[in-house]
């Protein structure tokens, strides 16, 4: 575990920097009216029936991918997934960067790589990174600091019961890891592979983005309170992997003290004047 911890941590700070450039961008372009204001369910990014609708469609696709996961046992419509989510989001980071045809083009050789290299620990990484910057700077645009910490509490809750009481999310896992797909990240060792969902980095990526928008501190202290709950979020993320390596064969999700860290952070960035 030792090991495995810097590779980590090194993981998550790389994805959450790319993410806050990419949301940065799209906060830009939002405010000079050059992208309209992407929307989850309401136009309204405040309004909290949107963190209502996010809940909803995660727990319909939980029963679709189980679903798929019980009648379907090869990795063919899992991997078309993972091409449309990898591709989609490939573009919104590249176009962060590169102009947005020299983005698309980017973004067809990602994929190319990750079909020619399926067994690329490397690429399915890159792309699992790109993923999570991509769709986490997205969605964290979409949404308003409220509706965010809707969310957060109640997939907390949703993670609590999923874990603990039906336990489907460890059957989930356990079947998506298995399928060598770009939604959790690997870390391999001399022992056995390491996985990460990368659940447990987008959504602190959505707070701190939503954090970052609604921020009315001038350039640069704005990144102040996103930087504190991504500090929060990882500080959160080591102490469950810790206690999941001390405790073998157990499960613990990680949102839950994520989120009581990051909602902290973010109320002490407001205590601070941020």
């Amino acid at each position: 575990m030792q090991k495995v911890l810097p590779k980590l941590v090194l993981i998550f700070v790389l994805a959450q920097v790319i993410g806050l450039a990419v949301g940065a961008n799209l906060i830009s372009e939002i405010a000079s009216g050059e992208m309209e204001q992407p929307v989850i369910f309401s136009d309204n990014p405040d309004d909290p029936v949107n963190a209502i609708f996010l809940i909803g469609g995660i727990l319909f696709f939980t029963v679709v991918l189980l679903v798929f996961m019980t009648f379907f046992k090869g990795p063919g419509l899992f991997r078309l997934f993972e091409i449309f989510v990898v591709f989609t989001a490939s573009i919104i980071v590249f176009a962060t960067f590169f102009p947005e045809a020299i983005a698309f083009v980017f973004a067809v050789e990602l994929i190319a790589l990750r079909l020619l290299l399926p067994k690329s620990v490397f690429i399915r990484n890159i792309a699992a990174v790109i993923s999570v910057a991509g769709v986490g700077a997205l969605i964290g645009v979409s949404l308003g600091v409220i509706p965010v910490l809707v969310f957060l509490i109640l997939l907390s809750v949703y993670d609590f019961i999923a874990v603990f009481k039906t336990k489907h999310m460890v059957k989930l896992a356990k079947g998506i890891s298995g399928k060598n797909l770009a939604f959790t990240l690997a870390i391999p060792t001399e022992e056995h592979q390491f996985e990460l969902g990368t659940g447990d980095l987008v959504l602190p990526l959505v707070f701190a983005v939503s954090v970052m928008k609604a921020s009315t501190a001038p350039h640069p202290f704005y990144l102040v309170p996103a930087a504190m709950v991504l500090v929060a979020s990882i500080i959160g993320l080591l102490f469950t992997i810790n206690w999941v390596g001390k405790h073998i064969g157990k499960a613990l999700p990680a949102l839950p003290p994520q989120a009581v860290l990051m909602i902290l952070a973010w109320l002490a960035s407001i205590a601070l004047g941020f």
